[in-house]
């Protein structure tokens, strides 16, 4: 019988209760139409919402995605199996009206709009409405005038709908995206469009809301200088009785409009105590005489807290917009959750990475109306505007490694998410409440299966599991943790956060300024140079390690927005890697391929991860006005130009990631065809590198072997992964040949190249052997211990990995107290623990034989 046992990613819900995860499955185990249940320990089965999210060839189901509703202490493993399970009641109802969506989860009633400026025009509880409308807000600065006299308008947009549609509904989750672009109250212009998803779950008072802004400007003269999700609510209650709470960097700092402590009554029998501790306050014949006293202070009506930097917030209040802030604390990192209530209950907003992805605010302003808004600021008014523009005038090729000489560095089109909650109370909640609410928020709870059973499944290509059963292997074994300890380290120490940046890491490091070349053109931002997230993944596959995953998830989802084109003229590819992640001239499918993302949409069902993987799913045709190898090929009347790899091997990725996903055959035969187009050369694989390539049916016209692209292009990008995971899919031997072929070719002498090529290819053309340890190994696998001892070098002979063992760091007293690996760069680090990975897989059981394994030569 199929079955899958899950465990807590962290730790089983406490507060939110709703969870959306994903389990992948052997081939043949579950077809599409096979009913799961679910089993927790000594609890009733909670209802379960099953739907397949990919397929393996044989149409059996790959992995499916998965949503149930927790109760508290729902900890310890968690059980699914292919059997029967007692269908509920339809316990979330969805009615739609032309212009409406309501949502009904057994515990609040949300009204959505369909068109308008207000994406939500209703919360209730219990047929009391609590939050009136939600909408978005944005605010452009506008430059106009003269350097010596420069004018700044500012003007404020709103949200409008431009359409909202179920997205998917069930019984324990319902699923609404609604798109729009932002419209000037002033101008009437429109500007950043935006999709908003809200997700709820049966019985829960909470909604789940994913908010991603379009950039559509190049933000010459205008910056984007507020970016915010603005809530009115119906509170009620006297002043001292409308609370302000937020999460500080431990606990809850908690304050009223108006204060119950007076000159005359400084501790008012407890009062003020219960007071601040949130609790409300009954005017009576005990209390009257405070309440009276009291009612002579001030009315403090508008709270912010701001994250300015990843190391500190300030919150500060005022009484009225005509008189001045005051501060009241100062902070290092804030937990990022707000609520805000009265004596009839309130609201918790919370927005995830809030110190991590700073500029952030919270506000709350007339606390003490009929009309408090609550506002979640993504980009604060208080901040600096966005700059958008690049860092230089001119390209720096040559001397600093930018792609192309052609200027191309622009925002429009790229993209940013951002992760909302927001909780509807009919009572103030305790902070204790609160506390655990914002630790949810920030660290979601998520259902994952052990690393034995990901690996059992093959669901997601080759890796191995973690092995330290021998001396060698775990020698190995400490290095891959090393390297990622590292990188988890540098995250903080060199403060990777921000609005536009957290998410990724820095490409080469400067050992003499002791810093990284954040500076100097290609040498800064990575974006996804030599597949970062692939070695993250498949860390964390081989792990189960939480922190592993958390840093995944952040480099999916940065780099999966802001360095990819989701509409526009590059729309499908990405930018490489420069000062400013969009900054490149060079855009290119090896960016914004499919597999650098869909582990993460597996493993979560993300929906917004399942819009970018549909979106790449046809980037070659972006090939016809973007030719990759523009430089070097005067552009075809007909066709336009795609390297074997990373071009080709990108768009496989993509097309494999469609087809297992909705199972269309037709982009399993553009796969099949450029494998069947290289099975006819002469040197299969190893043909080009270079093609002329037809957009329009998907060939590979062959123009010459030994051309422009360098075979370590071919496969520096995830080529290895993607391909190895096709030949598992495909059961074609003849093309698991020609990978094989490959990384056997790759370790031949230039005599021996030249031989078998017909004098075409040599070692001129074969640059970074280290980064073919995979293929190579993928050769060997039929027992040619030669070919393995080769292998093994390429991974641990220093000149030829530039990856010195052990990977040592080292504390050095520059400019402050740092740890640094003063020859690191994140290419060499990615592809040598994504190739070290393979290899204790692959041929694992033949550890090199000879000599001190750190040591030698290939052999060549």
């Amino acid at each position: 019988m199929a079955k899958a046992e899950l465990k807590w990613l962290n730790a089983a819900p406490n507060a939110s209760g709703g969870v959306t995860w994903g389990v992948p499955w052997e081939i043949g185990a579950l077809q599409k139409d096979d009913p799961i249940s679910i089993t927790v320990p000594d609890q009733p089965a909670p209802f379960l919402q099953s739907w397949p999210l990919a397929y393996w060839p044989d149409g059996s189901v790959k992995w499916t995605g998965h949503a149930a509703v927790f109760k508290e202490g729902s900890g310890g493993r968690v059980l699914l199996q292919k059997r029967g399970q007692e269908t509920p009641e339809r316990i979330l109802q969805l009615s739609e009206r032309e212009s409406s969506i309501t949502v009904n989860t057994g515990a609040m009633v949300c009204k959505l709009e369909k068109t308008g400026p207000s994406l939500i025009s209703s919360i209730s509880l219990s047929g009391e409405r609590l939050l009136k409308t939600g909408r978005l807000i944005a605010f452009k600065e506008k430059k106009s005038g003269t350097a010596s006299e420069t004018i700044y308008q500012i003007e404020r947009f709103e949200s409008m709908i431009t359409s909202a549609a179920i997205e998917q509904s069930g019984p324990v989750k319902a699923v609404i995206k609604a798109e729009g672009v932002h419209r000037g109250t002033r101008s009437g212009t429109a500007w950043l469009p935006f999709t908003v998803r809200f997700s709820f779950y049966a019985g829960s008072a909470s909604i789940r809301i994913m908010h991603t802004i379009f950039i559509d400007s190049e933000g010459k003269n205008e910056r984007v200088k507020g970016l915010g999700l603005e809530c009115s609510a119906k509170l009620s209650g006297a002043p001292w009785n409308r609370h302000i709470r937020y999460a500080a960097d431990s606990g809850i700092y908690g304050e009223a409009a108006q204060l119950l402590v007076t000159r005359r009554f400084n501790e008012a029998n407890g009062l003020y105590e219960k007071q601040i501790a949130g609790e409300l306050v009954s005017e009576n014949a005990e209390t009257s005489e405070v309440v009276r006293d009291a009612t002579g202070n001030a009315v403090w009506n508008d709270y912010k807290l701001v994250q300015d930097s990843p190391l500190h917030y300030s919150l500060k209040k005022r009484t009225d917009p005509d008189c001045a802030w005051v501060r009241a604390i100062h902070g290092k990192r804030a937990k990022g959750l707000m609520y805000a209530g009265g004596e009839n209950g309130g609201i918790a907003l919370g927005l995830r990475h809030f110190f991590e992805k700073y500029p952030s605010s919270l506000e709350v302003s007339g606390l003490h109306t009929e009309n408090a808004k609550l506002t979640v600021w993504f980009w604060p008014p208080e901040a600096e505007g966005m700059d958008l523009r690049h860092y230089s005038k001119t390209t720096h090729v040559e001397s600093a490694y930018e792609g192309f000489a052609e200027m191309r560095s622009t925002p429009v089109g790229i993209a940013n998410t951002s992760e909302v909650n927001l909780a509807c109370f009919a009572k103030p909640p305790s902070s204790e409440e609160l506390n655990i609410l914002a630790d949810e928020w920030q660290n979601p709870p998520l259902l994952v299966c052990e690393p034995e059973y990901y690996y059992k499944t093959r669901a997601l290509g080759i890796w191995s599991l973690e092995d330290k059963s021998h001396p060698f292997k775990a020698m190995l074994e400490e290095q891959l943790a090393q390297s990622f300890s590292f990188y988890k380290h540098e995250v903080d120490q060199r403060g990777w956060y921000g609005y536009w940046h957290f998410g990724d890491v820095m490409h080469t490091y400067d050992p003499v300024r002791h810093v990284w070349r954040y500076d100097l053109g290609g040498y800064a931002w990575q974006n996804t140079e030599l597949v970062p997230n692939l070695w993250l993944w498949q860390m964390f596959f081989r792990s189960g390690r939480e922190d592993i995953f958390r840093m995944a998830e952040a480099m999916t989802r940065h780099t999966s927005e802001v360095d990819c084109y989701h509409f526009g003229e590059y729309k499908g590819l990405g930018s490489r890697h420069n000062v400013i992640h969009w900054g490149c001239g060079c855009k290119e499918v090896r960016i914004s391929m499919a597999g650098l993302h869909k582990a993460y949409y597996y493993l979560t069902a993300d929906e917004r991860t399942g819009d970018i993987l549909s979106e790449v799913k046809d980037a070659d045709q972006a090939l016809k006005t973007l030719d990759p190898m523009r430089a070097y090929y005067p552009k075809s009347k007909c066709y336009t130009h795609a390297r074997v790899g990373p071009d080709w091997a990108a768009l496989c990725s993509n097309w494999l990631t469609e087809w297992e996903r909705t199972g269309n055959q037709a982009y399993l035969a553009k796969i099949l065809k450029g494998i069947d187009q290289l099975k006819a050369l002469q040197l299969r694989l190893l043909s080009g590198p270079t093609f002329e390539y037809d957009p329009e049916d998907a060939r590979l016209l062959h123009m010459g072997d030994g051309n422009k692209g360098g075979y370590h292009m071919v496969i520096a990008f995830g080529a290895p992964q993607v391909w190895m995971e096709l030949a598992g899919l495909l059961e074609d031997e003849e093309w698991s040949d020609m990978l094989a072929e490959f990384g056997d070719f790759y370790l031949l002498s230039d005599e021996e190249k030249r031989s078998r090529s017909g004098g075409i290819l040599h070692d001129r053309l074969f640059h970074w052997p280290m980064f073919s340890a995979a293929m190579a190994a993928y050769g060997a696998r039929r027992q040619d211990r030669q070919l393995a001892e080769k292998a093994w070098r390429l991974l641990l002979d220093e000149t030829l990995s530039h990856t010195p063992l052990p990977i040592t760091v080292k504390q050095t007293d520059s400019w402050k107290r740092l740890a640094e690996i003063p020859w690191v760069t994140t290419n060499t680090m990615s592809q040598w623990c994504l190739n070290t990975i393979a290899l204790l897989e692959i041929i694992g059981d033949m550890p090199p034989e000879t000599g001190d394994a750190r040591k030698g030569h290939t052999g060549k």
